[in-house]
């Protein structure tokens, strides 16, 4: 299995609203004239969660990105050992409306101490992860499922089964819209989960990923196991 050269508590609330008795820090409340809305709280801005620790994610020699028949093989032993693991898909950007990318192009599993990435150009990789994709017997946990759901049923002609998606575990908690990873990560691990917008419109439809690419794939999964641990600690989903 190929692996790149490595290169040089409780939940805080955040203010949505300054305004005077607005009922305790980080509760949003409704329009005036509302009565009997839900308050909703709101996730930490970008340049909150930049004063926080950083995140302490996967390095490159902990991420493996299978070649062979037999490399996708004992990838997917480990995953369905583990039952479960965080999940993410990545696509090669459009630029115009209507513009089909082709994606996925990359499927990410990460357990709790490495991640797998899957380059669905290779026919091995594309069918064993189709293979966990569709499975009933792994848990994918991740950020904004929904959104991935449509790529991979016109890529892969499969269903995305037995998910997770910590958005909407958080909607429940009274966060309102998606909050994404790098909120999660500010609000439920107090760190700071840094994205680089040059990373994310990369070409994932490249033959070979670079360490940075591999690193974003790894680390966004990762962080979708690490807040479910947490949220599963402080008893606010189910083991």
């Amino acid at each position: 299995m190929k692996k790149p050269e490595s290169r040089p508590n409780r939940r805080r609330r955040w203010r949505a609203s300054s305004s005077p008795g607005s009922g305790g820090e980080g509760v949003e409340r409704g329009d005036q004239g509302g009565a009997g809305k839900l308050d909703r709280l709101v996730a930490p801005t970008k340049t909150e969660t930049a004063l926080l620790p950083p995140f302490e994610g996967l390095s490159l020699d902990q991420i493996y990105v299978p070649w062979t028949e037999a490399e996708c093989r004992d990838a997917a032993d480990e995953i369905f050992a583990a039952g479960l693991g965080g999940f993410d898909t990545e696509a090669k950007p459009t630029f115009r409306a209507g513009q089909d990318s082709g994606g996925p192009h990359v499927v990410q599993f990460a357990l709790t101490d490495k991640a797998f990435i899957f380059q669905l150009h290779r026919k091995e990789c594309e069918n064993t992860a189709a293979d966990l994709i569709a499975s009933r017997e792994v848990l994918k946990v991740g950020f904004g499922l929904k959104n991935d759901h449509g790529q991979i049923r016109s890529r892969l002609d499969i269903s995305l089964n037995h998910v997770l998606d910590l958005d909407q575990v958080f909607r429940k908690q009274g966060y309102r819209g998606q909050i994404g990873v790098r909120g999660a990560v500010g609000v439920q691990l107090k760190q700071s989960f840094k994205k680089s917008k040059a990373t994310t419109t990369s070409n994932w439809a490249a033959r070979e990923l670079r360490p940075g690419q591999l690193l974003y794939a790894a680390n966004d999964a990762y962080a979708a196991l690490k807040i479910m641990e947490a949220l599963q600690a402080d008893g606010l989903i189910e083991q």
